[in-house]
């Protein structure tokens, strides 16, 4: 069926919380945007925009709770996560096993048959509480099987802590001047990572409820570059779903929906609603900062920097920043 972009963005909207049916719970929202980026942009304002009843410590107040936590997923970054979206999308995370790759193996001094007792190790180091990343690695290092490792598990960039969160060992615990680890299975209702080809329609679903109409390129993406579930294993995915997914013609572009949203995105009302967003809102990461649809071509320079952003029914429209309690717009002059 024929669609507008204008339609589809709107109907968007309120798939995100950015309508006037704004979520009750800091919980709805990150599990209905997948991952919610951590300590890029801020991720306390894109939640309480979509809140109905948004508290400055909301998120805090949930990470407490045990409604959300926080562990590295996509592209290796730390995201805000629930424990459902966490199981379904780590396990795609791990498909790509990045450390059994030659060059992990070198580093590290690894064999892949060696992951399971050091796996181990580091769950039994975290038994007993949180632990900061030096007394983590001082308690992995107690093994003379893992001295070497010390560095590694000390290094800034904490390139080996994170297949650790990808297999579900540990996530981020409280923070008291320095970043901590805890068990995963400490948080309340984590069930454990999904199986691999129940995770991959698992996801998609949740991408297109979010995020979708979309390409299938840009499931790819989604999948692919942020998660490294192979391409192959991608296409038979979306292959699998044929009779839950409805194509749309929108301005020329072909693109997959969940059939079950179909007519209400073709019979969704173009919105006027101005939204003003966090720079790196999942708004744009989500659909990309290359997608015209959302991001004019010629200002996408400024949206990836990182500027707030002004939404005019979905599309960045301008910039807008805040002093001493006062916003001021700057509309794109186009």
């Amino acid at each position: 069926m024929p669609v507008t972009w204008a339609s589809a963005l709107s109907w968007r909207l309120g798939r995100q919380y950015l309508d006037e049916r704004a979520a009750e719970s800091v919980r709805a929202v990150v599990d209905r945007l997948v991952a919610v980026p951590a300590w890029s942009g801020d991720a306390g304002a894109a939640i309480r925009v979509r809140l109905d009843a948004p508290e400055e410590d909301a998120v805090a107040a949930a990470i407490a709770a045990g409604g959300v936590f926080v562990t590295y997923a996509f592209r290796g970054a730390t995201h805000l996560m629930t424990t459902s979206s966490a199981s379904v999308h780590l396990a795609i995370r791990c498909a790509g096993r990045q450390w059994e790759l030659p060059s992990w193996r070198k580093h590290y001094g690894l064999e892949p048959q060696d992951w399971t007792r050091l796996r181990a190790t580091v769950r039994e180091a975290l038994r007993g509480g949180p632990l900061t990343q030096h007394e983590l690695a001082s308690a992995v290092a107690e093994d003379p099987a893992y001295r070497h490792l010390f560095p590694a598990f000390t290094d800034r960039s904490q390139t080996l802590l994170k297949p650790f969160g990808w297999q579900g060992d540990l996530c981020f615990g409280p923070s008291h001047g320095a970043p901590t680890f805890r068990l995963l299975e400490s948080v309340p209702g984590w069930a454990g990572i999904a199986e691999l080809d129940d995770a991959g329609p698992r996801a998609i679903r949740a991408y297109l409820g979010a995020y979708g109409p979309a390409t299938p390129d840009r499931i790819h993406y989604w999948l692919g570059e942020g998660l490294s579930a192979g391409r192959k294993r991608i296409a038979r995915w979306i292959d699998q779903m044929a009779d839950e997914l409805a194509v749309l013609s929108i301005e020329g572009a072909e693109v997959l929906c969940r059939t079950e949203d179909a007519d209400a995105i073709g019979s969704a009302q173009e919105s006027d609603r101005v939204v003003l967003l966090p720079g790196l809102d999942q708004w744009v990461l989500g659909a990309g900062t290359a997608d015209p649809s959302i991001v004019p071509a010629e200002h996408r320079a400024v949206v990836t920097r990182g500027a707030n952003l002004a939404l005019v029914g979905g599309r960045v429209r301008g910039t807008w920043t805040s002093h001493d309690g006062t916003t001021a717009v700057r509309w794109f002059e186009d």
